[in-house]
């Protein structure tokens, strides 16, 4: 029995590349929501966004302004939330949380809507590692600051494998926040980080005008980040 020709192994290699993409498409993820509204941070910030919000939380800091999404959501699967996702006309797609990351199909899915053609940002805690996921996928971690609970849950190592495409967040909630993640900036900066870094503050909590006020006295080199979405009213 002979070789098979150049077309029959192409023609082999579709249907397994095929049969993959079907198998993938039935991968299940727990979903909190799928929305569409205004993204409120990062660089992003001001632009139409559709946001995937997967449930599950390994962090559960003590100000956070999505603990609904800690446990609560239904079953999805990759297909479904592409069709979801289609319904708007729209070309960025953020995955957020709780912690998307701990959803081991989480990649799957980001890997899913780069090939369709979607720019896709990543909104992650920075406590799970970020070395899967797709090169083309802007990540905006967080590097936890004490009043969150979580800073021993940091992860070191993920600031080494960001892009320089990709942002770093701290949420700064009161002096001691703000002292903390300036040593840690200049550390950032020092070793060659050339990331955005954004400072948010916490809402209700941490006064937007005062630290704009110490940033400036202190000539730090990050920027300022208001919840964008929260002041227009949206979701």
């Amino acid at each position: 029995m002979g070789l098979p020709s150049k077309a029959q192994c192409f023609e082999i290699n579709f249907e397994i590349e095929k049969r993959r993409i079907q198998l993938r498409m039935k991968e299940v993820l727990l979903v909190n929501d799928i929305f569409y509204s205004i993204q409120g941070e990062s660089s992003f910030a001001g632009s139409r966004c559709i946001f995937i919000r997967l449930a599950g939380c390994n962090v559960k800091c003590e100000w956070c302004d999505t603990t609904y999404a800690y446990n609560e959501g239904c079953e999805l699967t990759i297909g479904d939330i592409l069709i979801k996702v289609g319904a708007w006309d729209c070309d960025l797609v953020e995955v957020t949380g709780g912690e998307p990351l701990l959803q081991e199909h989480s990649i799957q899915l980001m890997e899913e809507l780069v090939a369709k053609g979607y720019r896709v940002l990543l909104e992650t805690s920075g406590t799970e590692s970020i070395m899967n996921v797709p090169q083309k996928v802007v990540i905006i971690m967080d590097i936890k600051c004490p009043s969150s609970g979580a800073v021993d849950k940091n992860k070191e190592d993920n600031i080494a494998l960001l892009k320089s495409n990709d942002e770093i967040k701290f949420v700064i909630a009161d002096r001691n926040d703000y002292e903390w993640a300036k040593e840690k900036v200049r550390s950032l900066r020092e070793g060659g980080c050339t990331n955005v870094i954004l400072f948010s503050p916490v809402r209700d909590c941490m006064n937007s005008n005062e630290l704009a006020l110490w940033i400036l006295e202190d000539n730090l080199p990050v920027r300022l980040q208001l919840q964008l979405h929260k002041l227009a009213g949206m979701k």
